[in-house]
């Protein structure tokens, strides 16, 4: 059997959970592939698309398709039917629904969708939630194979639905011995025996950073030898007003995007993730791999990764004084415990991307169910 073409539809190329997966899973198996591309639905790329070119039979295209434009649409199916021999994959979630439909039509026989977010990550109104439902139809009707990263994911998107042999759940995987390499660590010129709460990604509602700012300032009044990092895309510019507002500046260490994580996560020595909303959270799983301790949302999506007996450092994400005391006892433990020896051994087995690559790899290159 030959090798396959395919196209990876996504909505742009920040720096997010699923871009980052997306880059690792086509580093990791661009070999299995003649051509590669990466379509933005979003008409544009991102601070990501420079390593996604690296990679040498791999294009990235933009257009610009939604918001109601019936052109656009109109435009990409006509695009579309020049890759009549490709695979297709959508990471929109129901959103992939028209496109699964054109593929259809044209005559492409792979239509993969995959769910990478657990709820609607959209404001909700009735018109809004009548066009998605009509999405999600098309999707059940149209796609060969629909995966998600989450249980939960198929439980909110496809409540009344027959599960049939197209769903399943591929855990996200990460290239442990790569991530593991970076050995250095940012000089945050603070004190040598400080306590740094950290926590990665960019500023979005979902990421909880209010609830988080809110939470810290409360730990820093009572001990200024705590600082808290927070590293994403948006942050300085979202949240540098409001630090300066409660007074922590100097205890609060503001990053925008950066391209090396596994460096910012040696940094830090426990990992703040008290997000409302997940798929399945590749930043939290990056920290386990460091061996983080850890204060996190217990929301669906985590306590289903999530071992048993780290269980109890999971809480509801809007619950500040429960995030409070929890943090604390962490802070407290620090003194004893610098590594989760534990939570490292079962990320790096559990998410290994030699595996869970591999599962998505073999759903791409087996012949279509319908």
């Amino acid at each position: 059997m030959g090798k396959k073409d395919i196209i990876f539809l996504v909505t742009n190329l920040d720096s997010g959970g699923l871009e980052n997966y997306l880059l690792r899973f086509v580093e990791f198996s661009h070999q299995n592939f003649n051509n590669i591309i990466i379509f933005c639905k979003g008409g544009r790329g991102g601070v990501l698309e420079e390593k996604y070119l690296k990679i040498s039979n791999l294009s990235v295209v933009k257009f610009k398709v939604g918001n109601g434009n019936l052109m656009n649409y109109f435009s990409l199916f006509k695009w579309l039917k020049d890759y009549k021999e490709y695979i297709v994959c959508d990471f929109t979630g129901n959103f992939s629904g028209p496109i699964l439909y054109f593929a259809y039509v044209i005559g492409i026989k792979k239509r993969i969708v995959f769910y990478r977010s657990s709820s609607n990550r959209f404001k909700e109104n009735w018109v809004k939630l009548k066009i998605n439902k009509l999405f999600g139809r098309l999707v059940q009707k149209y796609a060969t194979n629909i995966l998600a990263n989450s249980n939960y994911a198929f439980e909110f998107f496809f409540s009344n639905t027959i599960i049939d042999d197209r769903y399943r759940v591929i855990y996200n995987g990460i290239n442990i011995e790569e991530f593991l390499q970076c050995e250095k660590f940012l000089d945050l010129e603070i004190k040598k025996n400080a306590t740094v709460v950290g926590h990665t990604g960019r500023y979005n509602i979902a990421k909880n950073h209010i609830v988080m700012l809110s939470v810290a300032e409360r730990i820093i009044k009572e001990n200024n030898n705590v600082y808290f990092l927070f590293c994403g895309k948006g942050v300085p510019e979202a949240l540098n007003s409001l630090v300066k507002k409660k007074g922590i500046e100097n205890n609060i260490l503001l990053f925008d995007n950066r391209d090396d994580i596994s460096c910012v996560l040696n940094s830090i020595d426990i990992y703040y993730f008290p997000s409302i909303t997940e798929g399945q959270p590749n930043a939290l799983i990056e920290a386990w791999i460091k061996g983080k301790f850890f204060v996190a949302s217990d929301i669906r999506p985590i306590i289903d990764i999530t071992p048993l007996k780290s269980q109890k450092w999971l809480t509801n994400c809007f619950d500040e004084e429960s995030q409070y005391r929890l943090l604390k006892e962490v802070i407290d433990m620090k003194s004893r415990y610098c590594f989760n020896e534990d939570i490292a051994r079962y990320a790096k087995n559990e998410f290994n991307a030699k595996t869970r690559f591999g599962e998505f790899l073999d759903v791409i290159l087996t012949k279509h169910n319908i």
